[in-house]
This record gives C-alpha cells, sequence and structure tokens, in this order.
C-alpha cells in the first residue's frame, strides 16, 4: 500500500485532512497492528508532506502523462505495448556510440574497448516471485547470465540491487542473495556489488521485494541480432522455463514443477558452445523469454530487417515434459511464454555441427526455421499453412490472475498515440535540460 498515493488521491476529490488522517491511521492499524497514536501522527506527516508538494512546477518537477497506466498499456507483460513502449525508451537515448545499442532491442549492450566487446546487461526480477526470494534470486541471475551468453560475452562479473517494502522480512535479502550466488558460484561469476534499499521508504506498507541482476561480460565475436542474414536458419535448444514457468506452477497448483527449471543447462551450453571454432560462425544468439518464441522471433525480424519462418512442429518437443504437460493443462501457449531456450541463427552449413556441439553438453538442439529476405515479419508455418506470429497485446496468460486482467478490452491504437505523445515530451524535456547543462558547463573555468 502507497500512503502517500491514498492521500493524494482522496486530496484531489476533496476529502478533508481530518478524514483522510483518520481513514489512513486506521488502514495503518490494520496493516502494521501499531498503537493509533503513532498512526494518527504517521498519517498527519504524510498528509503535510503530500500538501508541501501540491504545486510544484516546471521540468524537474512535473512531467507530461500520457493518461495510460503501465497494467492497461501492457508493460511489463511482453506483448504489443510492452514492445512499443521499449521502442519509444529507445527513441528518447536515441543513437549512441555502442557498438550494439538500446535501439536494436538486443539482449545486452555493447561498447568496443582495446580491442574488445565489453557487454552489459540487467534484468528484474520476477514481481510474482516476491514470496519466495530464493527462486527470485536464482532465476534472475541465470537470466542475466544468459543475456550476457547470448551476446557472445563470456560473464566476468555481477551486480545485484535489492528493494523490499517496510514491513518485509530482513531475510528476504538474504534469501535472495542465496539465490543469486548459488547460480554465480557453480557458473565462477563472482557477484561484486549492489545495493539494498526499502521499497518507497517509509512510504509504502507491505513486504513486497522487487530487484535486479546485472552482469558484465566480454566478447571477441558479437553475436546481436542486427547480423541476421537471409539464409540463415534458426536453432533452438530444449528449455525447462525460469521465472515465468516458477511462478505460473506455483500460482496454478502445480508446485512440483518448479524444481524442472532449477537448471544451468542453457548457460552450460554456451560455456561448451564457445570453446568451439563453430562458434564464431553464428550470426545472432538469443534467449526464448520476451513473450515467448512469438515475441523474440518477431523481434529478431524487425531488427534484421527480415521475414522469419517458424516450423510449428520442429518446436512441439523441445519444451521439457513435465513443463509442457502443466502448460497444456492449464491451456497455456507454449509459443507465447518464456521457456528460457537457447535461440540461434547461424548459416545453414553450420547447424549440424552447431547442434552437435550443443548436444555435447547434454542440451537438444535442433532446426525450427528459417531466415529470406522480405519485409520484416514473423511467420508460424503450421500443417503447410502460414499464420500470423507476431505477438499479442500481452504474453500467454500464465497464472489465474493473469487471464482474468487479458479478458479486459482495450483500445490499443488510442492508448498508442497518448503514450507516443508522452514519450515525445519526453524527449523534449532532455534537450532543454542538455541546453541548460552546457550552458552551464560553458562557464566552467
Amino acid at each position: 500500500m502507497d500512503v502517500e498515493e491514498f492521500v493524494r488521491r482522496r486530496t484531489s476529490r476533496g476529502i478533508s485532512d481530518s478524514t483522510i488522517r483518520q481513514s489512513l491511521a486506521n488502514h495503518i492499524i490494520a496493516l502494521k497492528n501499531i498503537d493509533p497514536e503513532y498512526a494518527s501522527a504517521f498519517a498527519g506527516a504524510v498528509i503535510e508532506e503530500v500538501k508541501n508538494t501540491q504545486n510544484l512546477t516546471g521540468d524537474f518537477f512535473t512531467f507530461e502523462a500520457a493518461g495510460v497506466s503501465m497494467g492497461k498499456f501492457g508493460v511489463g507483460s511482453r506483448g504489443k505495448g510492452d514492445f512499443f513502449a521499449h521502442r519509444q525508451i529507445a527513441r528518447i537515448i536515441g543513437k549512441t556510440s555502442a557498438s550494439v545499442g538500446v535501439d536494436e532491442m538486443d539482449d545486452a549492450g555493447a561498447v568496443c574497448a582495446n580491442g574488445k566487446y565489453i557487454i552489459c546487461t540487467v534484468d528484474g526480477m520476477h514481481s510474482r516471485l516476491s514470496d519466495y526470494p530464493f527462486l527470485a534470486g536464482f532465476h534472475v541471475t541465470r537470466a542475466t547470465l544468459r543475456d550476457a551468453y547470448v551476446m557472445g560475452a563470456r560473464p566476468v562479473m555481477l551486480f545485484s540491487d535489492i528493494h523490499v517494502a517496510d514491513d518485509g522480512d530482513v531475510a528476504k535479502i538474504f534469501d535472495y542473495t542465496a539465490g543469486v550466488t548459488a547460480v554465480s558460484e557453480a557458473m565462477d561469476v563472482p557477484l561484486v556489488t549492489g545495493s539494498t534499499l526499502r521499497i518507497g521508504g517509509d512510504m509504502v506498507l507491505g513486504s513486497r521485494m522487487t530487484g535486479c541482476v546485472g552482469a558484465v561480460g566480454v566478447a571477441e565475436h558479437l553475436t546481436a541480432r542486427k547480423s541476421i542474414q537471409p539464409g540463415d536458419v534458426l536453432l533452438m535448444s530444449e528449455g525447462a522455463g525460469g521465472g515465468t514457468i516458477a511462478t505460473s506452477a506455483i500460482y496454478s497448483g502445480y508446485p512440483d514443477v518448479v524444481e524442472y527449471t532449477i537448471n544451468l543447462k542453457f548457460l552450460c551450453a554456451c560455456e561448451t558452445l564457445m570453446k568451439s571454432p563453430v562458434f564464431f560462425k553464428i550470426h545472432a544468439m538469443t534467449d526464448v523469454t520476451n513473450g515467448g518464441l512469438r515475441g523474440d522471433v518477431f523481434e529478431m525480424a524487425e531488427t534484421a530487417q527480415c521475414r522469419i519462418i517458424i516450423n510449428e512442429e520442429a518446436t512441439r518437443g523441445l519444451v521439457e515434459p513435465h513443463v509442457k504437460a502443466m502448460l497444456e493443462d492449464l491451456k497455456i501457449d507454449y509459443l507465447g511464454v518464456s521457456i528460457d531456450a537457447l535461440l540461434i541463427v547461424a548459416p545453414k552449413d553450420t547447424a549440424e555441427e552447431i547442434c552437435r556441439v550443443v548436444e555435447s553438453a547434454g542440451v537438444a538442439m535442433r532446426e525450427i526455421g528459417y531466415v529470406e529476405q522480405g519485409s520484416p515479419e514473423s511467420v508460424l508455418r503450421v500443417d503447410g499453412q502460414d499464420r500470423d506470429f507476431s505477438p499479442k497485446f500481452r504474453e500467454s496468460a500464465y497464472t489465474p490472475v493473469k487471464k482474468v486482467v487479458d479478458s479486459r478490452v482495450r483500445n490499443f491504437e488510442d492508448m498508442k498515440g497518448k503514450v507516443l505523445h508522452a514519450s515525445e515530451a519526453a524527449l523534449r524535456k532532455k534537450e532543454r535540460v542538455l541546453s541548460l547543462l552546457r550552458k552551464k558547463q560553458d562557464s566552467c573555468p
């Protein structure tokens, strides 16, 4: 519960301070089980702080609202809304000197230094694993290492950020760190730094946890999406899922499936592959995460400006059997959910050797599609018939709550226009502040 927002919303509706104070104090008592005098004093202080911020104006204190919420637009839900929002973030960042920048929508960024590429990436923990800190730490660490590996980099260090709300047990940060370092030590990639904070400081009640883990790696051969070429084939490994599948299993009544997500197969496959000469013939790699194969292939086609055809029959046996059975029971489209498989794009004459090397690490891999010239699009071939394979508004609904949320009707085009307007306003603000900074720099001795 965000007590600051609680006050702001009620103040905007013209509710009196005394009524807000009593109502907020009652909520605090119910959540924290503390004495009424403290709750009332706390509520009064929140009201005072909110009043002190009501009339602030200018670039540093206001922003042009889109009038569209994160949830309604599907940000973070790995579908059309999420991809569109990330494209706007890339516009605000703009073109940089990076060898692989955010505008390419890849798994990580890269800069060149002393003849090698320095790779940096960061992943947020799955929000629904807040009550399962070890799983949250384990899966987010494995995810960020995957993102470094698929850019062709050997990870050299990890960093972590963990935020727990005011009422969260301190042990959460320890259990989360244990999950992070279980992967860190197994792969011999040290966790070197991080940050620990409370969500919203004193202003957010509850025990919710969130955080991220990032990785830095070094590469000699980049395997970014922009290197995909017509004539390439797509190879996919088996996958058992990570944070998304674990979340689906926990909240859908399949807790036994979680254990199948606890493995390092993907990372070991990449390590083995990078020791082989065939690695340097690979054009691009990614992990099947962002809205599943449906989302990743769409993004790859957009970045490489080509047409990608996926053979649905070839993908069916590449999902871990227990995970696949759960997804089928729950009627979850396995092509639209993160299964954490390794996806490789390479010249056709290298496919057999790549599969052999990956399989020597105990990981199955097979050819599932190919790349051809044409307008950028992704196509799913089912029983000889081509079907649209572009992302849906959100990734496959993989928990009961998500299925309810997914049933809402949305006017995507209307929301998209509002989001675009807000991103352009942020870009203009950046330019105004940059102009101010440059003037100040000019005055430096």
